[in-house]
């Protein structure tokens, strides 16, 4: 393999590295400004309370500078780095001490105190590592155009003539570029990672986080556990049970005639037949409801290839090699599939759509995509809270990407063990 390919990659992803440390230069300075003015109204505390008019001001103006810093940071790393403050309490004093007393708020101040320390050290490397090589080829170039008495300076020496120029030029110009290659992303990457960890969550917060998470999930999970039952008791009661009764009031009726009256007795014995098989076909029913039959004999592939081929939407469907799935993750992926082809159908104006299974690690996607009207809201009747329920229930991820004019995405993400 050539490797300008690789030098370019490397020359790319060192270009971007020196521009966040050049850009970090500025916000470095920046942040003095923002510390100057936060200790300034620190100061002012002693003189008859000022400071305390002047310090929630400024530990907002704190907060918004540290927001613009995630999103900078995220950006070059390539992830989200989210804050999560505490809510603010009414009342002027308490909002003041939640604010102080916020860990979150104590992490920016740390992380300002790093910025600006190793925020213009390298901060300087990469404005050197940015403009290093083209200025040393213009240096090379016109280093004859110095004044008398002040020759060019390149590899930290004096250039009087075109020998030194070239052989000078081209030192430096192999230690700019080796800073650039291979030396300023390392730097980017380490003050990078180091502001995400101060600006980022603690790990005691990103815990806590989860527990609550995991607190909402599963209360939103027995509640769907707890409406399931009582629309299957609702279901048994209202229909199986209700056929079961008229059968054995038939039966009883039959059982008294028999003597007396065979034929009346024989046609309550063939409604009673009847019965009892419309009460097989709603038990039936009663029980796909819970755990569809088609899983159970072709698989999810199978079961969803079945749902495609009964669509009204005309769908195709692709799949990974999937693995072994539980089967709560099968049946939760099946009726996701089949709210989302219902969705389609009812609501999209769509003339085609997609299926996706795949195995991404110990994680089972599902995406359903549709070439309709778009604009999905969740609250709009479409079933998608039910859906992000369903997926909630089983600690999975679900979003909607669904914007107006289409194509919409519903994708699934289910843990299914690795």
């Amino acid at each position: 393999m050539s490797p300008f390919p690789r030098l370019t990659a490397r020359a790319e992803k060192g270009m971007r590295a020196a521009l966040y440390l050049s850009i970090g230069l500025g916000t470095a300075l920046v942040s003095m400004v923002v510390l100057s003015t936060l200790m300034v109204s620190v100061a002012l505390i002693g003189a008859a309370g000022a400071g305390l008019v002047v310090l929630p001001v400024n530990l907002a103006l704190v907060r918004r500078w540290a927001d613009q810093e995630r999103r900078r940071t995220g950006g070059f790393l390539g992830r989200a780095i989210p804050a999560r403050y505490r809510p603010l309490p009414s009342g002027f004093g308490e909002r003041l001490r939640a604010t102080l007393l916020d860990p979150v708020t104590l992490r920016e101040l740390a992380w300002l105190g790093w910025h600006i320390v190793m925020g213009v050290l390298l901060g300087l490397f990469g404005m050197v590592a940015l403009v290093g090589v083209p200025s040393t080829l213009l240096q090379t170039a016109l280093w004859w155009m110095a004044p008398d008495g002040e020759p060019a300076t390149l590899a930290l020496r004096s250039v009087t003539d075109w020998p030194t120029a070239l052989l000078y030029g081209a030192v430096q110009f192999v230690v700019l570029a080796a800073l650039l290659l291979w030396g300023v992303a390392p730097l980017a990457r380490l003050h990078a990672t180091v502001a995400a960890a101060l600006l980022g969550r603690s790990r005691a917060a990103q815990l806590a986080e989860r527990v609550e998470t995991l607190s909402h999930t599963r209360a939103g999970a027995l509640d769907a556990h707890a409406a399931e039952l009582r629309r299957i008791e609702r279901d048994l009661h209202d229909g199986t049970q209700a056929r079961l009764v008229a059968l054995a009031m038939r039966l009883g009726l039959a059982r008294s005639r028999m003597g007396e009256d065979p034929e009346q007795a024989a046609r309550l014995l063939a409604e009673a037949q009847s019965g009892a098989e419309e009460a097989m076909t709603e038990l039936r029913q009663v029980i796909r409801t819970i755990y569809p039959p088609v899983l159970s004999d072709r698989g999810l592939v199978g079961a969803v290839e079945a749902l495609a081929a009964r669509s009204v939407v005309p769908a195709t469907v692709s799949v990974d090699d999937l693995g072994a799935v539980p089967a709560s993750v099968e049946a939760t992926a099946y009726h996701l599939v089949a709210e989302a082809l219902t969705n389609v159908a009812k609501h999209a104006e769509a003339s085609r759509a997609e299926i996706s299974l795949s195995r991404i690690g110990g994680w089972l996607r599902i995406a359903v995509t549709d070439d309709g009207r778009g604009g999905v809201a969740e609250d709009g009747g479409t079933g998608v809270g039910g859906m992000r329920r369903r997926v909630a229930a089983l600690d999975g991820e679900f979003t909607v990407v669904s914007p107006v004019g289409g194509p919409t995405r519903v994708e699934a993400l289910l843990p299914c063990g690795s």
